[in-house]
């Protein structure tokens, strides 16, 4: 078996129907899926590490996480500013590449949604490097324009890779600090100034 049911984490908004249903590909899929150059990848990442250190590897990592916005840049910025839309839009990207994403909402679905990916296809190569996931978390972050939070990677033996995408972010107001003993008529003067 090849694609196995994975039952939603919190209700769908889909209204009258089916249930949803999320799919994933099992870990044989993922075997007749892999390019067969894994093995060559993850020896030709750690003969860099031996010749230019961790931070070789990094720098490897960081190039790659700017070829994917690159790529990517141009259909999410076309898809707008709404945080929802441009994760959609990459989803749909990533999928057309191999990486099986889709976007589902989390607590309503009006402060985050989670960009989920069923397949990876450098996921062997990752395992033992993790700087490529870290290094594509942070392409998303940018090519979105919030910060993202890498929660869950198939290279770290999870189902799927989940990244949290927050559509809202907090605003912090900005309030006169006082000192626990300075009268609140003195305070409310100072504030008054402002």
């Amino acid at each position: 078996k090849e694609i196995a049911e994975h039952e939603p984490s919190a209700p769908s908004k889909r209204g009258r129907g089916r249930p949803a249903r999320h799919y994933v590909a099992t870990e044989r899929a993922h075997v007749h899926l892999a390019d067969g150059y894994s093995d060559l990848a993850s020896k030709a990442l750690g003969y860099l590490g031996q010749l230019g250190g961790n931070e070789a590897v990094e720098s490897f990592a960081a190039a790659r996480s700017r070829e994917i916005e690159r790529r990517y840049a141009p259909i999410v910025r076309d898809a707008g500013s709404d945080p929802r839309v441009r994760a959609q839009a990459l989803a749909d990207a990533l999928t057309q590449d191999g990486y099986a994403a889709t976007v589902r909402d989390i607590g309503g679905g009006t402060l985050a949604v989670q960009l989920c990916q069923g397949h990876c296809p450098v996921r062997e190569v990752a395992g033992k490097f993790n700087e490529l996931c870290d290094a594509e978390t942070a392409a998303f972050s940018r090519l979105l324009g919030v910060p993202v939070q890498r929660l869950a990677t198939l290279a770290g033996g999870e189902h799927v890779c989940t990244t949290h995408v927050p559509l809202a972010m907090p605003t912090v107001r900005a309030r006169a600090i006082r000192h626990p003993q300075e009268p609140a008529n003195l305070r409310r003067q100072k504030e008054g100034q402002r």
